[in-house]
């Protein structure tokens, strides 16, 4: 798989276990940091655990190396890093104080992820 279908099993995997407001950028235009990113939220701080948990398997799965994690402790803001793709993953709280979607979506780069409206 390249990074692009990678970033979006991520988003497959997260919606599978009922993450809110997914969504997934393509970054590469903006920062050196990564290439793609995503960005969900959790309801609760074993559910955000979860999503994480539920991510680093698929992935290694998928043979992605995790790299680094950061925030497994409070799972209030988990910071999980693939190389060329971070996945954010919130409380509902951090993530309506902090807003880090603003940053990094410049209005053309999300990528469809048209599962989600499928399942509405």
């Amino acid at each position: 798989m390249n990074d692009q279908e990678l970033t979006l099993e991520i988003a497959k995997t997260l919606d599978d276990k009922k993450a809110l407001n997914i969504i997934a950028l393509k970054v590469d235009h903006l920062t050196v940091i990564c290439d793609y990113m995503v960005i969900a939220s959790g309801r609760t701080p074993n559910q955000v655990h979860a999503l994480a948990d539920e991510v680093e398997d698929k992935m290694a799965e998928a043979g992605l190396t995790l790299r680094r994690i950061e925030g497994q402790n409070e799972a209030r803001w988990i910071v999980m890093d693939f190389g060329r793709i971070l996945v954010h993953l919130f409380s509902q709280e951090e993530r309506a104080y902090y807003k880090l979607e603003r940053l990094w979506d410049d209005g053309t780069n999300r990528l469809d992820l048209s599962f989600l409206d499928a399942e509405e």
